[in-house]
């Protein structure tokens, strides 16, 4: 995620119900999206549905990209492919895989990983320090990741799909450092358009070799659909507006509501059961997310 233009983010929020409703809005979102994919990577396979993903998002933030066309004229665009590699399509890829063999709700809990991972990042690549109230949120987060791989769901273990979701987690906190350090100064809904615009480009070859024979059925179609309008690309325009709004600190509690968004999306609509090894796992996840957002302020 990204911050906004600093003048925006300095003015003071209204006092009205509008910034909480839409930040509850956004978190049951983001947490939809491991539903979606869930429904729709079976019938797609991983590479065929981010391909549809990485597209949709990106024709839904074009306006944004040609309205600072001019700054982009002079844009990375070296930076701006490899971070749509890092930040888009590589961690969709693990997430939608992970989505064919494990339930929604794992991939929406290991997703919480990237603000801890962030930091950690930040601390072994860049020279950023920790602290110690840091140190115990990545102790907290990984003994999520290792109780969440220890369970099972339908008699099947967890461990690779809880691997592709915290590694996806970890190259979501790769690419927030680069974007920060790379594309500072460029629109952040236009810097999400492209990013996701060049993933998508660079992803087709392999989506069209990987396609699958059978036509999806319009179940997964619609799924496909709502993950990459509504999950990526106008979820990125109300996460920005809400940054704008309320500044990128609050904007960021959205981590809370994603993992118990995602399960609850996936309890009601799939039948899919919260069991005691992603209970406990999203909990220590969660209050490793707390003290590292402590940490931070």
């Amino acid at each position: 995620m990204h911050a906004n233009a600093t003048a925006l983010a300095a003015v003071p929020a209204r006092r009205d119900l509008r910034s909480p409703s839409e930040l509850a809005a956004l978190g049951a979102i983001w947490g939809a999206s491991y539903l979606f994919m869930r429904v729709a990577a079976g019938d797609f396979g991983a590479v065929a549905l981010v391909e549809v993903r990485l597209a949709a998002g990106a024709l839904v933030l074009l306006p944004y990209l040609w309205r600072a066309r001019g700054a982009f004229a002079r844009a990375p665009w070296g930076w701006i492919a490899a971070i749509g590699l890092i930040n888009s399509a590589l961690p969709s890829l693990l997430f939608a895989w992970a989505a064919r063999h494990a339930p929604a709700g794992v991939g929406a809990i290991t997703s919480a990983l990237t603000v801890p991972f962030t930091a950690l990042v930040g601390f072994a690549c860049f020279g950023e320090p920790i602290g110690r109230r840091r140190v115990l949120a990545l102790a907290a987060g990984f003994a999520g990741v290792v109780v969440l791989a220890g369970g099972k769901a339908e008699g099947a273990a967890l461990g690779w799909p809880v691997a592709a979701g915290a590694s996806g987690a970890l190259l979501y906190g790769i690419g927030l450092h680069l974007v920060r350090r790379r594309l500072a100064g460029l629109a952040p809904a236009a810097v999400a358009a492209a990013t996701l615009g060049s993933a998508a480009v660079l992803l087709l070859p392999f989506a069209l070799a990987a396609w699958p024979a059978q036509t999806p059925p319009p179940r997964a179609w619609g799924a496909a659909a709502l993950l990459g309008v509504l999950c990526t690309g106008l979820a990125y325009v109300l996460y920005y507006r809400l940054v704008a709004r309320i500044g990128a600190a609050r904007t960021s509690t959205v981590t809370y509501l994603v993992p118990l968004a995602g399960v609850l999306w996936a309890g009601a609509l799939l039948g899919e059961p919260l069991t005691w090894p992603m209970a406990a796992a999203g909990l220590l996840i969660l209050g490793g997310v707390a003290l590292s957002q402590s940490a931070r302020r």
